[in-house]
């Protein structure tokens, strides 16, 4: 057995020789099991505590953010820094300003960046992928600084195409470029999924549009136009970023470049783009680093039964405590990268599902360790996973979250990246490989220790221990933590009815208070939409073979759901 297979096998078999064991210890040793299980709640009640303090963190973070006119501030910013370069006492004006001239890579204007913004389309139906168009066009951001891909499938069939037309014919002429692919179908060792088609996108922008500018602009301008932007002092980390990096000729004007990838159903706020600028230019080491909103999945959360809407905001909710710890966030789903380090890490590998959050592994090994996720504190807006009827609801957010659970296939390319690299320092191989494998490990227990498993040595351990005060005190504490948690939940409740999109006209006030009680559902969400697919993608994982997943394209629509 080779290394991989056996990181493969490592989450599923701990995942299930924990839930084994407490139901062997339940049996055998009663009192010890019952011990540990009020020790688990109790840890459970304060990590609870821990990640809501987390929450409303970025929740005041966010708020703020939104509030902010970010083009402006990029504007603030380069006038700082020409007065400040033109000024007498420089160095202690850079200093107090931290200007995007100071401890970056190579000195930048706002007006210097190019967005390459690829959005990977299957099957949606054109009002999903309009809505996400006119969220572009009305961003606060010079639209002339916009190449947009809209990245369609071979496999798509005919709708797909038309669909895909009829967006370049409203929408094309609007950006600086507008460029509309087609991944082919039967590539060999690819998996078809969103991976395959943001590479082939990408790929495609390069070959199409970036260096065909960049040849362009390489015979019009002069070669010391271009290096007058630089400061001498970044000269040198210019220099040095190109030996350690597998660059073409282009590698400088590359860096002009940022790459968003966006599910097709995602619509920015006004100000994303100014945000995420300013994040870039402020970022120490910026080419080191991905660049994660917030995924908020509100865009038709009016449309949702109760339960799905439980699910959605609950999938928010953990991105936006992660956001509050960033040194363990990691890229998922809607996310910007530099487009040297894209091109540096051989884009979005083809093989894997979850190529979103493999896209971090990638650059964390190329970087031995010097790699990172910056957070952006804004938020994206996108769909919660409704379909025509409830059970079909239902069914595809499970599948969903299996899908996402799918991202165990990590664990093993982490596990055996470092395992072969000597660069990366061994304090960072624990701490990560702590956090991914207790992350999974949890996702796929915890909920199942808590909400099902809490009463077992009750029912398993015989008539001694079932005579014990023990045995009579076990369901009452861990009733009564149990309910001091729900304290944690109520506050969840009432900041998801705060990131609320605008009411439509049906919506009244009481039903404020029907949203606030659908978080009774949260214990049976947890365990069948947390646990139940996370269990089951870890299983597959370790059987591997035809056990594997591929990638399943959640399905969009417009229809009208139940609201209540």
């Amino acid at each position: 057995m080779s290394m991989h297979r056996f990181f493969e096998i490592l989450p599923g078999t701990l995942a299930w020789l924990t839930l084994i064991l407490i139901v062997i210890f339940s049996r055998w040793l009663p009192v010890f099991t019952s011990v540990f299980i009020i020790l688990f709640d109790i840890y459970w009640l304060l990590k609870t505590v821990y990640l809501s303090l987390h929450l409303r963190s970025t929740f005041s973070a966010m708020k703020k953010n939104l509030k902010v006119n970010w083009l402006s501030k990029l504007e603030e910013l380069e006038n700082n820094a020409n007065v400040t370069n033109n000024g007498t006492n420089a160095t202690n004006k850079i200093r107090s300003i931290r200007t995007p001239f100071v401890d970056s890579n190579y000195g930048m204007s706002w007006r210097d960046i190019y967005h390459l913004v690829i959005l990977p389309m299957y099957r949606e139906p054109y009002e999903v992928v309009r809505e996400s168009f006119e969220s572009l066009v009305n961003a606060n951001y010079p639209k002339e600084k916009f190449i947009v891909v809209l990245a369609t499938e071979e496999r798509g069939g005919r709708a797909a195409e038309e669909t895909a037309r009829k967006i370049e014919r409203e929408f094309g002429s609007q950006f600086f470029k507008f460029l509309l692919t087609k991944h082919p179908w039967d590539i060999s060792g690819e998996i078809p999924g969103k991976g395959s088609n943001e590479t082939w996108a990408a790929k495609e922008a390069k070959r199409l549009i970036i260096d065909p500018l960049l040849e362009a602009q390489s015979k019009s301008v002069p070669e010391l136009t271009l290096e007058a932007k630089l400061c001498e002092n970044q000269a040198k980390q210019r220099e040095n970023f190109r030996k350690d990096s597998r660059m073409d000729s282009h590698s400088f004007a590359y860096g002009n470049v940022l790459v968003s990838v966006f599910d097709i159903d995602t619509q920015i706020f006004p100000e994303y783009f100014g945000r995420l600028t300013y994040v870039f230019l402020n970022a120490p080491n910026r080419l080191r680093a991905i660049y994660q909103p917030i995924p908020l999945f509100t865009n038709n959360i009016y449309k949702a039964p109760a339960l799905a809407r439980v699910i959605a905001f609950s999938s928010t909710f953990w991105q936006m405590m992660q956001q509050a710890r960033a040194e363990r966030l990691t890229s998922f789903s809607s996310q910007s990268l530099p487009f040297p380090v894209l091109l540096d890490i051989g884009f979005w590998h083809t093989d894997v599902v979850s190529e979103d959050s493999r896209i971090f592994w990638q650059g964390y090994l190329r970087y031995h360790g010097d790699f990172r996720v910056e957070p952006l504190l804004y938020p994206v807006s996108m769909d919660a996973n409704v379909a025509p009827g409830f059970w079909e609801t239902m069914k595809n957010n499970y599948r969903q979250h299996r899908r996402w659970a799918w991202g165990c296939e990590n664990i093993p390319y982490m596990l055996d990246g470092f395992r072969k690299d000597p660069l990366i320092p061994k304090i960072k191989k624990w701490y990560w490989s702590f956090n991914a494998i207790e992350g999974f490990h949890s996702w796929a227990t915890n909920a199942l220790m808590i909400f099902a498993l809490g009463w077992l040595p009750v029912l398993l351990g015989g008539k001694h221990f079932n005579a014990s005060l023990l045995s009579y005190s076990l369901p009452q504490i861990t009733k009564f933590i149990i309910q001091l948690s729900m304290l944690g939940v109520a506050s969840s409740a009432i900041v998801s009815i705060l990131l609320l999109p605008p009411r439509p006209k049906w919506f009244r006030w009481h039903h404020y208070f029907l949203y606030f009680l659908q978080w009774i559902f949260i214990p049976a969400t947890l365990i069948v939409f947390g646990a139940f697919p996370a269990l089951e993608a870890q299983t597959r994982l370790a059987l591997g073979g035809k056990w594997r997943l591929g990638f399943w394209p959640t399905p969009k629509s417009r229809s009208e759901i139940m609201r209540k």
